[in-house]
């Protein structure tokens, strides 16, 4: 079978894994073990920088080396790691209160330099390890612990910021997809300069039961519902107020990439380039 991949990377001694019943987590992780193992990239080749959150959990369960960083500082440690050694493969697992809250002036920062990192926002619109508080993603009107008569703030969208900053490479897919979020981490990781990928994913414990979703299932079929192809966000009607959101690829272009860049600028500043 084509979808009969190994996961040679997960590290069985951490089982079982720690994530709430339903949550999304574990199907990011097996897409993003079955993502490497297609790319053949051994262990010793691949660096695996998380942040704070349930998701920034996720390092325990893969067999690579590994970085555990402080709240929102993911993307800034990654720099650093891919500056000193650019033959890493460098991924950075986020939230989105980690991701896009706390650290997102991180994640505009490193778009716009177009750093040769993939990073993986898995969604879940609150702050779930930390109480349920409401986060940059968090809709309108939504509840949480921060807001329990409804969120006053407007959420941002993850994939515009950083396809406006300057990546490369970005997408957005629901745990729903199944093996498609996998492609497209292939997808990300192959592409040089900065990669996004955007699981959009439930919060089982807070999020999901606060606003109307009483069940694992029935927070998948709604992500499964509301994530739709361009054509069918621009043919319903207030598709936004209906809660749909666009998933697919975003951007996929060629620019050169921060190292590049910083390469040529050096060859001029030494004398070995010309402009």
């Amino acid at each position: 079978m084509a979808q009969a991949i190994t996961r040679s990377l997960l590290n069985t001694s951490a089982l079982p894994l720690m994530w709430c019943a339903g949550c999304g987590n574990g199907i990011v992780l097996n897409a993003l073990l079955c993502a490497l193992d297609e790319l053949q990239l051994k262990k010793e080749e691949i660096l695996v920088v998380t942040g704070i959150g349930c998701w920034g959990k996720a390092d325990d369960y893969i067999l690579s080396n590994a970085l555990h960083v402080t709240h929102g500082r993911a993307l800034a440690y990654a720099t650093g790691a891919k500056a000193a050694n650019p033959d890493l493969t460098v991924i950075v697992l986020m939230g989105d209160g980690d991701g896009t809250t706390i650290g997102g002036n991180h994640l505009i920062h490193t778009a716009r330099r177009n750093m040769d990192l993939t990073a993986i926002i898995v969604n879940n619109l609150n702050y779930g390890m930390t109480g349920g508080q409401y986060s940059a993603t968090t809709p309108c009107g939504a509840i949480t612990s921060t807001s329990v008569g409804g969120n006053p703030e407007r959420g941002f969208d993850v994939c515009d910021l950083v396809r406006a900053a300057g990546a490369n490479y970005v997408a957005r897919e629901t745990v729903a997809a199944g093996m498609r979020l996998k492609s497209r981490i292939v997808a990300g990781i192959r592409k040089k300069g900065f990669s996004l990928i955007e699981a959009m994913s439930p919060c089982t414990t807070l999020f999901g039961p606060r606003n109307q979703l009483k069940t694992p299932v029935a927070m998948l079929r709604s992500l499964k519902e509301r994530g739709v192809s361009q054509s069918k966000f621009d043919a319903a009607e207030n598709a936004a107020a209906q809660g749909l959101f666009v998933t697919g690829v975003f951007a996929d272009k060629d620019v050169p990439d921060f190292s590049a860049s910083y390469e040529a600028e050096r060859a001029v500043i030494t004398g070995k380039g010309g402009k």
